[in-house]
């Protein structure tokens, strides 16, 4: 295995964990972003306003994206192994 190679299922790897946490990490951002506006719109400074909206977003959105966050991760996985028998 040359750098080249390497320097692939590196780029790879993270274009893999790119569509892996963008989904959950957008809709956390946009959840936050809105959840401050409202607060600085309405002076309401709560701590539990903050966090438990963005909590039930995340396990709700992990539960949606599941199946194509396991396909991304299947498909990876079979590729590099691909490339290890190759190799061999």
């Amino acid at each position: 295995m040359n750098s080249a190679d390497v320097m692939e299922v590196s780029r790879e790897a993270v274009v893999v964990m790119l569509k892996i946490g963008s989904p959950v990490l957008l809709l956390a951002l946009t959840v936050g972003l809105v959840i401050s506006l409202f607060q600085a719109l309405t002076q309401m400074q709560e701590m539990t306003l903050t966090f438990v909206p963005k909590a039930l977003v995340i396990v709700v959105s992990l539960m949606v994206f599941l199946p194509f966050m396991l396909g991304v991760l299947v498909t990876f996985t079979e590729g590099l192994m691909d490339r290890i028998v190759a190799l061999g």
